[in-house]
């Protein structure tokens, strides 16, 4: 109970209960960057801080809750239900505060590019394309060409707002949505395909063995699939030609250079038109499911949303 004093403040009497003080706006900021980014070294590279200076701020936040926050994972961290819920109480305001500190970090904010990264293939072939409108809207975007398990460390580290990815992430750091269908098909240039197609049906992949082998890495990893899934056997052949980017592998190939195994899609005008020959027609060809993946949270740039939900409809449309 409390009571007014002489200047007519309320003053309260020894031994009553107290609401709890609010967290420092330091510490809500700084667990505000952990979730979205969910990585403690991320975040201190936004907040232009130190990586033990958030860790020690987040504990302090846990200290004055009562309760943790994340889990702590090998290689970053995943928000619990009890920072699910901080986040929805505390984001509008410091979005808010942010904007009318002029910051232009808080959500509707346009200045903050998207950091798109995948295989080159694939975002030349299609997300770019498919970007093109939000673009012209004014969406900007800063995109970046590699593998899939470098791309996914560097999105953990906080590089990267979306990934495309040609495997499923594993660990609970990020999420995904499936994304992509690509269907593999085995093909040469005519030259090749008049010599070895027919006696491929009734000999088997051994007759491959004299055409030289256009791959994209060199464990061949796209001909070992198509090979086990297709063929049932191991595949025993070097390549002649290797390059990192399938787009190369495609001209060599068109070129007379060899065979190789490549998503349909890319090759798509190459077949109608006859520069590549399909070498088999499987019942059951392979096909490998890429993925749209990000950090768990709420996203402080509005447009990370944006790209990728016009990304799954472009995906389910095209």
């Amino acid at each position: 109970m409390s009571h007014r004093d002489v200047d007519g403040k309320a003053e309260v009497r020894p031994g009553a209960r107290q609401p709890p003080a609010l967290p420092d706006l330091n510490l809500l900021r700084t667990f505000l960057a952990v979730y979205r980014l969910g990585s403690f070294t991320a975040a201190a590279h936004t907040l232009g801080v130190s990586q033990p200076t958030v860790t020690t701020q987040i504990r302090s936040l846990e200290r004055q809750t009562g309760r943790e926050l994340f889990e702590r994972l090998p290689r970053g961290v995943v928000p619990n239900s009890v920072a699910d819920e901080l986040a929805a109480r505390v984001a509008a305001p410091l979005d808010a505060l942010g904007r009318a500190a002029g910051s232009g970090t808080g959500e509707g904010a346009r200045a903050e590019p998207v950091h798109l990264a995948g295989p080159a293939e694939l975002l030349a072939t299609f997300a770019l394309p498919a970007l093109g409108p939000l673009v012209a809207e004014g969406v900007r975007l800063r995109v970046t060409p590699g593998l899939t398990d470098p791309l996914l460390d560097e999105l953990r580290a906080g590089r990267h707002d979306l990934v495309i990815a040609t495997s499923r992430p594993r660990g609970r750091a990020l999420t995904w949505v499936p994304f992509t269908d690509e269907e593999f098909v085995l093909v040469a240039a005519p030259v090749w395909a008049d010599r070895v197609k027919e006696r491929l049906a009734e000999e088997g992949p051994g007759v491959l063995h004299t055409v030289p082998l256009v791959s994209y890495a060199e464990d061949l990893p796209i001909v070992r699939r198509y090979w086990r899934h297709v063929f049932g056997k191991r595949l025993d052949c070097r390549a002649a030609v290797t390059v990192p980017d399938l787009r190369a592998v495609l001209a060599a190939v068109v070129g007379g250079a060899g065979f190789s195994v490549l998503p349909r899609y890319l090759c798509t005008a190459e077949l109608a038109s006859g520069a590549l020959v399909p070498l088999g027609d499987p019942e059951d060809p392979p096909i490998n499911t890429g993925f749209l993946v990000r950090r768990p949270g709420v996203c402080a740039n509005p447009d990370v949303d944006r790209v990728r939900d016009h990304l799954v409809a472009a995906a389910r449309t095209g």
